[in-house]
């Protein structure tokens, strides 16, 4: 990879996967004895998925990687069409995610079937969607993009810096997010219990 762009986002779609299958960890490991700690884990990973992929990676995608490789390749229309609408349903979907996480843990077990099919069914997606970008939009966009696009490209993803990639100083902020799910995700997920 030549350009840092291309790199940031492949090192914000791994640190998302390994959110997403620590996601499906714990909801196939259930709240067993501790349900207090299981939702709460699960909620701050739904929120990091919500305030960082979802608002501000696809953002960037849609608004700025995704025009100049329309322009430059258009037999890929239909690709970036469906990314682009996967970037406006990933944000209402994972918000649908966190409400299912909500009944579940307040009306009981018989909301846990709609949160288990609706969270594989998420993790699925978003997996797809990744495989799409990296596989398909990401090589035609060394192919053709230009090197002005490229460093306005390379200016707004080096803003990204997100924390879980390991790579950029640490944010107070996300720092408690993140020592949040380490600490009380249970092991091997996390360093948690269990």
């Amino acid at each position: 990879m030549s350009h840092e762009s291309i790199r940031i986002i492949h090192d914000e779609h791994a640190a998302l996967a390994a959110m997403l299958q620590s996601l499906r960890m714990m909801v196939q490991r259930g709240p067993a004895s501790e349900p207090e700690n299981f939702f709460d884990v699960l909620r701050a990973m739904l929120f990091y998925i919500d305030e960082f992929p979802e608002r501000l990676h696809h953002t960037k995608e849609t608004e700025l990687l995704f025009p100049p490789v329309r322009a430059r390749a258009p037999h890929l229309k239909d690709a970036l069409d469906k990314l682009d609408k996967d970037h406006a349903y990933g944000e209402s979907a994972v918000r649908e995610l966190q409400h299912l996480l909500l009944a579940w843990e307040l009306l009981g077990e018989s909301r846990r079937a709609a949160f288990d099919e609706a969270a594989r069914r998420y993790l699925e997606f978003y997996l797809e969607h990744m495989r799409l970008e990296e596989t398909v939009i990401m090589p035609e966009a060394e192919k053709v993009l230009t090197e002005d696009d490229w460093k306005a490209l390379d200016a707004a993803f080096a803003t990204n810096c997100d924390p879980l990639t390991g790579k950029y100083p640490r944010d107070p902020v996300y720092d408690r997010l993140f020592t949040r799910i380490v600490m009380r995700a249970p092991s091997p997920i996390g360093l948690g219990e269990g």
